[in-house]
């Protein structure tokens, strides 16, 4: 990796400024990339945006900001925001009259104050190095200030046309993941987290990373692809669980559905008469992991009530501290609680259906 000091000043980054909703946030006479595509948007509190233009008003140092050197269309030198963007925006929406500072806009100060927010040095680095360098250190100069999550991290490495592409559909606010699969995800589509999402489950159907899968499509013209197979991921989940609910809300329906989408025999109407029983058992403490239990068989994913210390208590002394299945006497610390009954079998966790094993048989039972 390659770290080189930069000397730039406010005016300079504000010249020919452009901040599109769409297309993204540029300036310095359109060699800089402030918050391409692919980036976040504008997340500042009003107090924070101030303080940044207060400080340079003063003269005071801002904290370091940092570039990414990128190669333009034309193939000279230009730059995108690895770190500042914060910053740089707020400059540039003053500077352009789009706020004012203690009742002051830009255009209201006096001809020298201008000059000394147009003339400030911006304290820059610019960053030159391999994909996986850059996100290394995008990692780094990550951990003060205004953290961003590690999907936006990725996207500011693996730039390109693809990942543009995605987050027409997985990063705005509105967009077409949220409006199809809002109550399915959790996060923020803003911050990046429905496209984490998406690109995770198709890249573990493909046994990759998420850095791997980003790689490989950085350049493709589209992210339909990632789209198609988003949505054939909720059409499932929508076609054998029909009733939303809010334990759906978070789960991996990808990785259920790369490995169980291809199942024939769900039936949705069994399931949900299952569910229904599932959600009003009070043995079963995670309700979340109905799902997963449905489609796995493993009742571990159900958090299934364990029997309190009492219960456990009062069938250690009537077994008169033996173990039920080898007759042996152990301390009540060497032994566990048990369903007679299987819970699977109809068996409740209440005080007659307890029996106490001692670890090595209590494991037996288990892996029986």
């Amino acid at each position: 990796m390659d770290i080189q000091p930069f000397n730039v000043t406010v005016g300079e980054v504000c010249e020919g400024y452009v901040n599109d909703a769409e297309e993204g946030v540029s300036g310095y006479n359109g060699r800089l990339d402030i918050r391409p595509r692919y980036q976040r948007e504008f997340v500042y509190k009003d107090a924070q945006r101030d303080e940044v233009v207060r400080t340079v008003m003063k003269g005071l140092p801002l904290n370091v900001i940092y570039w990414c050197k990128v190669r333009l269309p034309d193939g000279s030198d230009g730059y995108e925001v690895l770190d500042g963007q914060q910053r740089t925006i707020s400059l540039c929406e003053y500077v352009d009259g789009s706020f004012s500072v203690d009742d002051k806009y830009f255009y209201n100060l006096p001809a020298d104050q201008k000059k000394r927010i147009l003339d400030y040095p911006l304290f820059v680095y610019v960053c030159d190095g391999s994909a996986s360098e850059k996100l290394e250190w995008f990692r780094i100069i990550n951990i003060a200030g205004e953290k961003l999550e590690d999907q936006e991290l990725r996207n500011a490495v693996y730039a390109g046309p693809w990942t543009a592409d995605a987050k027409r559909y997985f990063s705005k606010t509105g967009c077409a993941a949220q409006v199809l699969a809002g109550d399915y995800l959790k996060g923020e589509s803003i911050r990046q987290k429905y496209l984490e999402t998406a690109i995770l489950w198709a890249e573990s159907a493909e046994g990759k990373s998420i850095e791997a899968y980003m790689a490989e499509h950085q350049n493709d013209p589209s992210a339909v692809q990632l789209w198609n197979y988003f949505r054939s991921v909720i059409d499932w989940v929508q076609a054998i669980f029909p009733k939303k609910r809010a334990e759906m809300k978070g789960l991996t329906w990808g990785l259920f559905f790369n490995e169980y989408g291809k199942r024939t025999d769900l039936d949705p109407k069994k399931l949900e008469m299952e569910i229904q029983r599932l959600m009003g058992d009070e043995d079963v403490t995670r309700k979340s992991g109905i799902y997963e239990y449905l489609l796995t068989g493993d009742e571990r994913k159900l958090s299934i009530r364990a029997f309190d210390r009492r219960d456990a208590l009062a069938a250690y002394e009537r077994q008169k501290h033996q173990c039920v299945y080898c007759g042996k006497s152990f301390d009540f610390a060497e032994m566990h609680a048990d369903h007679i009954t299987p819970w699977s079998k109809g068996g409740k966790t209440v005080p007659e259906n307890c029996q106490m094993l001692c670890r090595d048989c209590n494991l037996k039972k288990g892996a029986q």
